[in-house]
């Protein structure tokens, strides 16, 4: 018999072969776990709503509840806050300053990789530190009810900061997205090195941090201020924000181990966060005000507030004005505001007498005019850090945010009259054609007054009764969303941004904990009180201060590290806290304006592809405008405080 011909092989293609094989399990493995990772969070974050009302029904049927509820729905806070983070990190989400736009794509290419190595490496000591609190947790025998251990839901912390860290060190092997309209992602990335090199040297950072835990006490502390100065540099390049709180904290703890103690009072701190009975209200507004962004709710709402003020002149800036304040109310971020009705909005502006430079100011300035009404997120956030009752910062919140609301209206109007804008006569009955439309979302806000002012529901309740109603108006009633899809997708969004919210409270919190350790308030006291002796005065330097805070910080890590340092403060100038708190809010709302780095001055230069400073210019009359509101709100409390008084003795 003949020999059987040899086949023919190309060189290597068995192990390349073997190569895509390998690739390809690794993409299906990636795909399980991050399929996992959606579905848990968004079981999660569904049982956090049916809980509450599951809850109220049991206390008004049968005269008890579910046992352990509250204590069900604050552990599965923590774990959609961490699924969300896992989340956010895979698809790069996390909230970060946007200063990497002011940067040559040379410099921006090279400084992400700064950016990654000190995001790894502290998100890393985070989860190493994390191991701890479940080990304290499982030496006490306390449960969530029905038998099981409270240690079980702190395990979510160690896994989900490890995760976050693994991520980020893989994608430091490529360079992030930019929004920026002058440097595209090619210049940035040919300024980066090979992507192995990078990850491998975020490694070696990585390698060095763990070094470090055997370092004497004196060598940590002249370590503090070159590793201080290094997490705020990455910070600069891009870092995310909860890295530089956390980041800061780990250095100041490690750098002064007899004065403030062990590291792991970080994750201890944001364990004790979500203990906050009040904390769970957060992720369910958070998905009310994203089921309401979806579908023809936003065109329902413009309908609605232009039919109610296109009488006036200006009346179409006015109706701007009204609907981004009511949609701000529950979507709690002046972003998501920009996003959802900036590209309604702005061309029925520039349709009208107003100009392009005026409409983008509007637009952009209304996208956080909402925040001070209630159910406003950071309303809440406040009451919860400066341990004020939340109903009582409610109703201090309103009077100043109708000041607010009414001051640029007025502006609006003067505008369309300059503009040669007339009376109109009145629709009635278009009027009532846009308030029958949008009579579901009208209703939203009787919900949460009637619930939460009604005496009974909790503000937990409250907020899953009205994210409940959301989901009903959105699915059942407009059916603007699907089950299959949609839902879970609004489901999913929301869990990213509660987790991109929350892991940025922990570490606020952890850094705000070192502050209080290190009598840093009360040392900001002594020395306010010898240099500033007249209380007008105080408030005066306290705007100041609170916009440059509102400038460079986001609105709810600054809650959490600068109310604990102003409320000592305060106290010696007597200013009550809920004052303090309207005051806080409405300034960082002006925030938001403020160049160079204000929130909203990015967004809207990302949605209206426009530059910033042309952003810059056409919000300046509005930032006036708000800055008069800030003064009156500051300097008489009636508004605030006396209604308060007036209406809840």
């Amino acid at each position: 018999m003949g020999k059987h011909p040899h086949p023919v092989t190309v060189p290597g293609a068995a192990s390349i072969e073997r190569e895509r094989t390998i690739a390809r399990r690794r993409s299906g493995l990636i795909a399980v776990v991050e399929i996992g990772e959606d579905a848990f969070a968004i079981a999660a974050l569904t049982i956090m709503v049916l809980l509450p009302i599951i809850e109220i029904v049991g206390r008004r049927t049968v005269g008890q509840g579910v046992p352990g509820s509250i204590l069900f729905v604050q552990s599965l806070t923590l774990w959609v806050a961490f699924f969300g983070a896992m989340i956010a990190a895979r698809q790069r989400r996390h909230l970060a300053l946007a200063t990497t736009a002011f940067l040559p794509p040379s410099i921006r290419g090279a400084g992400s990789v700064l950016a990654a190595a000190v995001g790894t490496a502290v998100t890393a000591v985070l989860a190493w530190t994390a191991v701890e609190v479940v080990r304290n947790e499982r030496a006490f025998t306390s449960t969530l009810g029905w038998g099981i251990p409270t240690w079980i839901a702190t395990t979510i912390m160690p896994v989900g900061f490890a995760v976050v860290a693994l991520r980020m060190w893989w994608q430091s092997g490529s360079v992030p997205p930019t929004d920026d309209h002058d440097a595209t992602a090619a210049d940035v990335h040919h300024a980066a090195p090979h992507p192995w090199l990078r990850r491998l040297f975020v490694a070696a950072v990585l390698a060095g941090v763990w070094a470090m835990r055997s370092i004497s006490p004196e060598s940590a502390a002249m370590w503090t201020w070159p590793l201080a100065i290094f997490v705020l540099a990455a910070t600069i390049l891009g870092a995310p924000i909860f890295v530089a709180l956390g980041g800061l904290a780990i250095v100041l703890f490690f750098g002064n181990f007899d004065l403030a103690g062990p590291i792991s009072v970080i994750p201890s701190e944001a364990y004790s966060l979500v203990t906050s009975p009040m904390l769970p209200a957060i992720p369910l507004f958070t998905l009310a005000g994203s089921l309401l962004a979806e579908g023809g709710t936003p065109a329902r709402l413009v309908r609605l507030f232009g039919a109610l003020a296109g009488w006036l002149p200006g009346g179409t800036a006015v109706a701007a004005v009204l609907v981004c304040a009511f949609f701000t109310t529950f979507t709690g971020a002046s972003g998501v505001t920009i996003l959802a009705l900036g590209g309604l909005l702005l061309p029925v502006l520039v349709r009208d007498v107003y100009g392009e430079c005026f409409s983008l100011g509007a637009v952009t300035s209304a996208g956080s005019i909402g925040l001070l009404f209630p159910p406003s997120l950071p309303v809440i956030l406040y009451a919860v850090s400066a341990r004020t009752p939340v109903d009582k910062m409610f109703v201090a919140a309103i009077v100043p945010g109708l000041v607010l609301v009414g001051l640029v209206s007025i502006y609006c109007i003067r505008e369309g009259v300059s503009k040669g804008a007339t009376w109109k006569r009145p629709e009635p009955g278009e009027v009532l054609r846009a308030l029958w439309d949008a009579k579901w979302e009208v209703a939203l806000p009787v919900v949460v007054f009637v619930s939460l002012f009604g005496g009974f529901a909790t503000t937990v309740e409250a907020a899953a009764l009205t994210a409940f109603y959301a989901f009903l108006v959105k699915c059942l009633v407009h059916r603007d969303l699907g089950f299959r899809h949609d839902l879970p997708r609004v489901l999913r969004e929301s869990a990213v941004l509660v987790g991109g919210v929350l892991i940025i409270l922990g570490c606020a919190r952890g850094l705000a904990n070192y502050l209080t350790i290190a009598q840093i308030p009360d040392q900001g006291a002594a020395w306010v009180q010898s240099a500033i002796h007249s209380r007008w005065a105080f408030l005066l330097a306290l705007n100041g201060f609170l916009l440059i805070v509102g400038c460079l910080m986001d609105i709810f890590s600054a809650i959490f590290v600068v109310v604990p340092l102003i409320l000592p403060i305060a106290r010696v100038f007597d200013v009550d806290p809920i004052h303090l708190g309207v005051i806080f809010l409405i300034n960082l709302e002006l925030g938001y304006l403020t160049p160079p780095v204000g929130m909203n001055l990015f967004l809207s230069s990302y949605r209206f592809n426009k530059s910033m400073m042309t952003v810059t210019r056409a919000v300046l009359p509005f930032m006036a405008v708000q800055a008069t509101a800030v003064l009156l709100v500051t300097y008489l409390p009636a508004l605030s405080v006396g209604v308060v008084t007036w209406l809840m003795p």
